[in-house]
């Protein structure tokens, strides 16, 4: 399978509130299942069921996520749709991570990855444990991995990424204003840099004292934005044929070109 139609929900996220964020995320989800013809992949932002309200994470938390699996799992069996599920405050044990669940079109839970870096900016290191393994994994025969929001920061991490197979990578974020020039170059570079299309899911509004600028897009191996969406909720789709990343590989052979022994 080469071709996929990826659909991006960018929704508001009311800090603390879960009841209200899984209420919109539900909805949200069935709205994007409605789109005619229905996407391959449906992608939610960071943190969508506590925004960051991290002085009360612990309390707010989904334990091992299980709400948020049992929800979003029943979504993909009754429409045969998958969904990356943002991700979420889980709480493990004594400890809460920003984790992220994949499930295929049967439901089944294929993937799961919790945030390496954390940002100290928004204090995220005082009120999460970060995880310790790369996203990769595989979307219906597609090598795929997923980020999340800081991650695309490191660069480091996306070329081990790419040089495991990822054709695909998906990045659900919490990003704030006033850094969108940073969200789209980095974003860009990420594709470019690594011949892959870069999926990125933000969330708008005010949410733990942040603004948020939304802006999703999906880019091509090129560098080039298939689709952005602009400040408000929405929902923006865009079909990608991932073909082309072996087209681009071929044309600029930077992997083959790499000298990885001078770099250490």
């Amino acid at each position: 399978m080469s071709q996929l139609r990826i659909a991006l929900v960018q929704m508001n996220i009311e800090a603390g509130n879960t009841e209200a964020n899984f209420a919109k995320m539900e909805a949200k989800l069935e709205e994007a299942a409605a789109f005619k013809p229905k996407p391959d992949l449906i992608v939610l932002p960071e943190m969508w069921n506590t925004g960051y309200a991290l002085t009360e994470i612990r309390k707010l938390a989904d334990p091992d996520g299980e709400r948020a699996k049992r929800v979003v799992a029943d979504f993909c069996r009754r429409h045969g749709i998958v969904v990356l599920a943002g991700s979420i405050a889980q709480l493990r044990g004594d400890g809460v991570t920003n984790t992220l669940h994949v499930f295929d079109r049967t439901g089944e839970a294929i993937a799961e990855y919790s945030k390496i870096h954390l940002f100290q900016l928004m204090n995220e290191h005082l009120h999460l444990e970060s995880g310790d393994t790369a996203g990769a994994f595989e979307l219906e025969g597609i090598p795929a991995a997923a980020m999340i929001c800081y991650d695309i920061r490191f660069p480091e991490l996306a070329r081990k990424l790419a040089l495991g197979g990822a054709k695909l990578l998906i990045v659900p974020a919490e990003w704030p204003h006033p850094r969108l020039h940073h969200w789209r170059t980095l974003l860009q570079a990420r594709a470019i840099e690594n011949q892959m299309f870069v999926v990125a899911c933000n969330t708008v509004g005010e949410s733990g004292g942040a603004s948020f600028f939304g802006h999703s897009m999906v880019i091509d191996p090129w560098g080039e934005v298939l689709v952005e969406a602009g400040e408000e909720e929405t929902i923006v789709v865009a079909d990608v044929d991932l073909a082309l990343v072996d087209e681009v590989r071929g044309r600029i052979p930077v992997f083959s070109d790499r000298r990885p022994h001078l770099y250490n």
